[in-house]
């Protein structure tokens, strides 16, 4: 599945060949050559990856991944640091910053690809193509289906969204506001109560297999995807 990729290389030629390789394999690329145009862009919307090169100008890349780590907001994006420092205690330190990985110039364009699909499948599983099966339902976001069983089942393609989401994250509570910045888009502007019409239509789509009690309310506090019983009160 095509990722949102934020690339920080202040070295144009390199900037480009790694863009090049990315856009080959499927994923959109946002270039910036500093920590501070990087900062801008993920203000504005947030990215799925960022592939950070260790040294630039101005504020190192250190320090912008330090940045993103203690920002709430940003704390869960998946970071791997480009460098040409190989030293054990560079990697060391730069995973220690908060580097979900750590590649070493010079590297081959497959082995970055692999890598990113890599550290996708670990910190951001909804943004891969490999299909979720939970709790008696299968969703396989390459042919985009829905199925229980032999059962297909119909969903609306914000739906099919929440539905990846919640099930790449079973168990986990994630309130209206978490689920608008992963599934919309953070730089999406719409009513926190915009999830709650779309797990209704959610839960209808699932209820001709019977599996729409999967999509649990947890009051106070959100949504999540369970395959326990729940115990609340039933709140729809």
């Amino acid at each position: 599945m095509p990722a949102n990729i934020l690339l920080v290389e202040d070295e144009p030629a390199i900037q480009e060949l790694i863009a090049a390789n990315l856009a080959r394999a499927g994923h959109h690329v946002v270039r910036a050559s500093d920590a501070e145009t990087a900062q801008r862009i993920v203000r504005d919307a947030l990215p799925d990856l960022v592939l950070l090169d260790w040294m630039l100008p101005g504020a190192s890349g250190i320090d912008f991944a330090r940045r993103l780590r203690a920002d709430e907001r940003t704390r869960a994006i998946p970071i791997i640091m480009l460098t040409a420092r190989g030293e054990e205690q560079d990697k060391v330190h730069g995973l220690e910053t908060g580097a979900d990985d750590y590649i070493t110039k010079p590297f081959s364009p497959r082995e970055l690809v692999a890598r990113i699909k890599a550290v996708l499948r670990r910190r951001a599983p909804q943004a891969t193509e490999d299909p979720v099966e939970l709790g008696g339902l299968r969703l396989d976001p390459e042919t985009h289906r829905v199925t229980a069983g032999e059962q297909a089942l119909s969903l609306g393609p914000t739906e099919f969204r929440l539905l990846h989401f919640l099930m790449t994250h079973p168990e986990r509570v994630h309130s209206r506001a978490q689920l608008l910045d992963q599934v919309w888009g953070d730089h999406v502007f719409v009513e926190e109560r915009t999830v709650d019409v779309h797990i209704r239509r959610l839960r209808c789509a699932l209820e001709p297999s019977m599996h729409d009690a999967l999509v649990q309310t947890v009051r106070g506090s959100g949504y999540r995807f369970s395959a326990q019983p729940d115990q609340s009160p039933a709140v729809r």
